[in-house]
């Protein structure tokens, strides 16, 4: 099964339009795709924007199986559909009518680039205690209820739990919580919580502010063990934006020359 193959399953059996976060969550319950990005949540959002009507980019494929709903939200399509001949030829000359239209996606670019590496910086400033909070408060916004973060003296190499709805079932979750500036998380940190939550969940999150070394990829999903998602900094503040935690979209309007494009119907 493809991942396209994949996202469009796990839509069809919810039956209502899914974030991209959301189908990859789905994907991973019900073991279609097995994922050794590091960061498989941008997978899966990087093929349904691809083949997603209504989301046009340079690198975008010409077939589409999905298309956008709103909020961030897809559904995919009964059949495939191709982008017409038409269409193609308005998408290529409406950037040299509208240059300036061109360059203001130039300028949100690099707004959205400086913007996500300014999230992060602040987050690795947090206290190593209050990112346990952090990460608990993340995860509700996300969707998850019951989240609780352990006591300390308690905690068993378990920083929090909390529950996930995934169709008509909740499933159990563990998560660990690791605010680094620089340092790796390793595979010896991976095995421990995995050992940890081993016949207590279905499931294990581990977060970090920083990153994981290669072999940790390889260990995300083992026969006979539960799973473990890993997050890294740029995943965290990716959460952040599309559920608009602790960060906040400004619609700016932007007028484009209805008469050339009209021209360009003709």
């Amino acid at each position: 099964m493809t991942i396209k193959e994949a996202i469009r399953k796990v839509m069809k059996l919810k039956g209502s339009p899914m974030t991209a976060q959301e189908a990859y969550e789905a994907i991973i319950s019900n073991n279609l795709y097995n994922f050794k990005a590091a960061v498989p949540s941008g997978i899966v959002r990087g093929e349904i924007r691809r083949h997603c009507i209504g989301v046009d980019f340079p690198s975008a494929s010409k077939t589409k199986y999905f298309e956008l709903i709103g909020d961030n939200t897809y559904f995919y399509l009964d059949s495939p559909q191709k982008i017409s001949s038409r269409s193609k030829k308005a998408i290529k000359q409406t950037p040299k009518i509208n240059t300036g239209i061109n360059e203001i996606k130039k300028a949100q670019k690099r707004h959205f680039s400086t913007f996500r590496q300014k999230i992060l910086k602040e987050i690795k400033k947090i206290t190593p205690e209050n990112f346990e909070n952090f990460t608990k408060n993340l995860l509700e916004a996300y969707g998850f209820i019951d989240v609780e973060v352990t006591r300390k003296t308690k905690d068993g190499g378990i920083d929090g739990f909390g529950q996930l709805k995934i169709g008509l079932g909740l499933i159990t979750v563990a998560f660990q919580c690791k605010r680094y500036t620089s340092k790796s998380v390793n595979t010896k940190e991976i095995q421990a919580f995995r050992g940890a939550i081993q016949g207590k969940c279905e499931q294990g999150l581990f977060f970090t502010t920083s990153t994981y070394t290669k072999d940790c990829t390889k260990l995300m999903f083992q026969p006979g063990a539960v799973p473990i998602i890993m997050i890294n900094g740029d995943g965290i503040v990716e959460i952040m934006i599309e559920k608009e935690f602790g960060v906040q979209t400004e619609y700016i309007p932007i007028f484009i020359n209805a008469l050339d494009l009209a021209l360009i119907e003709k």
